[in-house]
């Protein structure tokens, strides 16, 4: 059952009718489906794939490699010395079989194959160089996946060496939309309302596999109760194991996201050093662009503040339910949770990040879809002789800067009916405005949106509102 990805469908299938042969990489957050994508899109049918198998020696990667083509083939054929050898003898299958249409060729989890000292990248580079691209056939569509994003940037699109440049195709898979989700629990026969569905994007993100996880008959809290906190609870250890199969040393990487999910509205470079105790090294830049190809961190530049300033933020649900639930847990309930207020203090946070997932849906209800943005968070701080002069700060987890001469600030409220606004409430709005203005010297006029679960009931204090988005806007 393929939900959505029909733009993604459609370029892996036009690769066997362009003219030249085909080399595209299918990258991603891992568990968002990439494998199932193309597997589908071709029906399960090529003229050769293989998946390399985690934590093996190359002699046994070679192996398997082997009788994968022995598979193919349907003939004897040796165990390769090495990758140049193993790359030979499937260049020489591909020469072997006569059909007249692209020869389809799949293999997945690429990164598990560049075993140390294997030279696997360079016999790859050797075969799409040296034979692919070689002939005058033009007959080759080679499609590669791993689980690791990073290793696909690093290795394959950044290569310096014989694959520079080599990527005909690129095809990043993001993990569902809310509107997705609500696709696939319909197909699913879930039978979730939409905030069932929003609270449980808010835990396990658009991650397709997680969600394939749900099952028909239960709530949507039992549900989170089964996958997460049971005595057999399938996603119980999946943090860990999710950061170890994508990183050879997981540590750095695990204690960065952690120490990112103790300030929601993110940190600089320096603060998460600091923090950390580490020195602010080329090291540390190398784990934050891996956590940014892996789709767990977004990097943003706050309004007026130069490249230097930009902030870190973790955005990846799994990790933050995570952090607030898991790493300590002890007989959590989630049928009984919503009651608490650890819960309400999480719901907010996880909503926040539900909508910066879902930044193209809110311009569209915003009416700006065509409109160059920049979006980011601005917080003010002031001095303590600010503050005694009776200046007081503020937080923007949410800000639109837009090229049509309007600034959105989003304010976002996750509720189980219809948010009240309060003169309180608008008192507070107001007071936002004023100080985002008066510390930004902005020019621009500045408008105030709310996204929330349902609404805005009433209407006596919703004047400083110029527009509401709901999680039906979300979900469209």
């Amino acid at each position: 059952m393929l939900i959505g990805r029909e733009k993604e469908q459609q370029r892996l299938l036009q690769l066997a009718t362009k003219e030249d042969s085909q080399f595209c990489a299918v990258y991603g957050r891992r568990r968002v489906g990439k494998t199932y994508l193309i597997r589908e899109s071709f029906n399960y049918t090529f003229d050769f794939y293989y998946t390399g198998v985690a934590n093996v020696s190359k002699s046994v990667q070679l192996a398997e490699f082997r009788d994968s083509l022995q598979a193919a083939w349907k003939r004897k054929v040796n165990k390769p010395k090495n990758w140049f050898e193993a790359f030979k003898v499937l260049g020489e299958y591909l020469s072997d079989l006569n059909v007249n249409r692209k020869k389809i060729i799949f293999i997945d989890e690429l990164s598990w194959l560049d075993t140390p000292r294997s030279n696997f990248v360079s016999a790859l580079e050797h075969f799409w160089n040296g034979w692919a691209t070689a002939r005058a056939e033009k007959d080759i569509v080679l499609i590669v996946c791993a689980s690791s994003a990073s290793w696909i940037t690093k290795k394959i699109f950044k290569n310096k060496g014989g694959l520079h440049n080599r990527v005909t195709e690129k095809i990043y898979l993001s993990p569902f939309s809310l509107l997705e989700c609500r696709l696939f629990s319909e197909a699913a026969g879930l039978n979730m309302t939409l905030k069932d569905i929003a609270e449980t994007y808010m835990i396990l993100g658009g991650v397709p596999y997680y969600w394939s996880l749900l099952k028909r008959g239960r709530s949507a809290s039992q549900n989170i109760d089964d996958l997460f906190f049971s005595e057999d609870a399938v996603l119980a250890n999946e943090f860990k194991e999710l950061y170890t199969s994508l990183y050879k040393n997981p540590k750095p990487y695990m204690n960065i996201v952690k120490t990112l999910g103790k300030k929601k509205v993110g940190m600089t470079r320096s603060e998460i050093a600091k923090s950390l105790k580490i020195t602010s090294s080329g090291t540390l830049t190398e784990h934050l662009e891996d956590l940014q190809q892996s789709g767990f961190i977004r990097m943003y530049k706050s309004i007026q503040k130069k490249e230097r300033d930009s902030i870190y933020q973790l955005i990846d649900q799994f990790t933050l339910f995570y952090f607030q639930y898991m790493e300590n847990s002890s007989g959590t309930v989630w049928v009984q949770e919503a009651m608490t207020p650890k819960y309400k203090s999480w719901s907010g946070l996880a909503f926040e990040r539900l909508c910066l997932w879902h930044i193209p849906q809110i311009k569209k209800a915003l009416g700006i879809s065509g409109i160059s943005c920049n979006v980011g968070s601005w917080i003010y701080i002031p001095t303590s002789d600010e503050k005694e002069s009776g200046s007081s700060g503020t937080q923007i987890d949410l800000l639109i800067d837009r090229s049509d001469n309007v600034i959105t600030i989003c304010e976002m409220k996750f509720y189980d009916t219809d948010y009240n606004i309060t003169s309180k409430d608008e008192e507070a709005l107001r007071k936002k405005r004023a100080i985002f203005m008066e510390r930004t010297q902005t020019k621009k006029a500045v408008h105030i949106a709310i996204v929330t679960t349902f609404g805005i009931s009433g209407t006596k204090h919703i004047n400083t509102v110029q527009q509401v988005i709901t999680l039906k806007d979300l979900a469209e």
